[in-house]
């Protein structure tokens, strides 16, 4: 998948370093960078759209309830 691919995930989000964490259903894992609110859904599961930046980064242009 190469950089600057539009995603759309749903997950739990987590906590954790600087970057806010999302876990996938199959178990893999994406970190977020994004501007937006967040800490209210933290533990929920949520849906994510954003554009690839890195190998597991994720530009969030959109997080919502899943």
């Amino acid at each position: 998948m190469p950089r600057g691919t539009r995603h759309e995930h749903t997950g739990v989000l987590l906590g954790g370093g600087f970057y806010p964490v999302l876990r996938v259903q199959d178990g893999g894992e994406w970190r977020l960078d994004m501007s937006q609110r967040y800490r209210h859904l933290m533990g929920q599961q949520v849906r994510v759209v954003g554009k690839r930046e890195d190998f597991d980064l994720l530009a969030v242009e959109e997080i919502g309830p899943a």
